[in-house]
């Protein structure tokens, strides 16, 4: 992959001016997720339905969502543009895909002591 390509999906990071403009940068981040999902489904060649993978990326999204600070948008604007580029140039593998995926089929952890000693943690 040329440099060239790699720069094609990069975004100077700026800081938001207000929250509607940060709104706007949200969106449209959102959208290339979104619009990149075949690419990702082709290139890290993962098997599972594209509404699985869409379903997902909303939910990560969603997570988010209350956050009314500035400062923490922009970072979280940043963090997301990161992900979004190293996951279309594919500097990702699909292990790293996969873990978006695993977190949700994982069991609870052990929250009080009786419950980790059984578990046989500490």
């Amino acid at each position: 992959m040329s440099a060239a390509m790699a720069a094609h999906l990069s975004v100077v990071t700026a800081q938001s001016p207000s929250l509607s403009a940060a709104r706007q940068s949200v969106l449209h981040l959102y959208r290339d997720f979104q619009r990149g999902v075949p690419e990702i489904m082709r290139t890290h060649q993962v098997d599972m339905p594209m509404s699985m993978i869409r379903t997902k990326i909303r939910e990560e999204f969603e997570r988010h969502r209350d956050v009314k600070d500035l400062a923490v948008i922009d970072i979280l604007l940043f963090k997301g543009r990161q992900e979004y580029q190293e996951t279309m140039n594919a500097w990702k593998q699909e292990t790293h895909i996969m873990r978006y995926f695993i977190k949700d089929d994982a069991p609870p952890k052990p929250q009080g002591f009786l419950e980790k000693f059984l578990a046989g943690r500490d």
